[in-house]
């Protein structure tokens, strides 16, 4: 689908919420792309929405961050799971 079709009807999910600011999904986008690298994966920001791609050079566009993680699995081929422990012992090593 194209991006200017995909628009329409994208109705609001909480964390996109008024109250959040650009700021605040451009780091929410960072944090994403730390956990979905070691899949081969990476989402970028465009136009409120999210582009997910691989290193193959899939790519779709997402909705919000709450589809992200099934569709970061559709594409990947394999299980992403963003709580996995080994994961958050990354972040904490780095001081997250």
């Amino acid at each position: 689908m194209c991006g200017l079709c995909g628009i329409v009807g994208v109705s609001e999910h909480w964390t996109d919420s008024a109250e959040r600011s650009k700021a605040d999904r451009l780091h929410r986008v960072r944090i994403a792309n730390e956990a979905l690298a070691p899949f081969g994966l990476k989402v970028a920001d465009w136009m409120n929405r999210l582009t997910l791609s691989s290193h193959t050079g899939k790519s779709t566009v997402i909705d919000n961050f709450g589809a992200l993680w099934p569709m970061a699995e559709r594409l990947g081929g394999r299980a992403c799971d963003p709580l996995d422990p080994e994961l958050i012992a990354r972040y904490e090593r780095k001081g997250r």
